[in-house]
């Protein structure tokens, strides 16, 4: 499938071996304030066509997700996973000839307990 942020920069080519099937919302800190509804790739189904030089990283916490956006026009397009990080999760909304309003209920992930996390590593913010 083709993926392109809003000012279409930044194109991937994303092959999802079980589709939209696991679509997902994270209700972490930083994934309920972004708001995106995530399907996951395996980290060699998801390649950079363009701008992979328009693409900046943000991490935090335990740094081992990387979320990936569009330095021109701040789209999340991808992040690698930290429950799985042989996967990257994709913005489905970057996903050309999809529409998320249609995908129905999207059930959510609980990020904010994260089996990765401990109190001990966890900011204020994040419990």
């Amino acid at each position: 499938m083709k993926a392109t942020c809003h000012c279409r920069a930044v194109e991937l080519d994303v092959t999802l071996t079980e589709g939209l099937e696991k679509v997902r919302r994270c209700d972490c800190s930083f994934c309920a304030r972004r708001g995106a509804i995530a399907v996951s790739a395996p980290i060699d189904g998801v390649k950079i066509v363009e701008g992979s030089n328009n693409l900046t990283l943000y991490q935090w916490g335990t740094k081992t997700a990387k979320h990936y956006f569009c330095k021109t026009c701040g789209i999340y397009t991808h992040h690698q996973r930290r429950s799985n990080p042989n996967e990257f999760g994709v913005n489905v909304a970057i996903l050309e000839g999809i529409n998320p309003r249609q995908l129905g209920e999207i059930p959510w992930v609980d990020g904010i307990n994260h089996p990765s996390d401990t109190k001990s590593s966890r900011r204020a913010d994040e419990l």
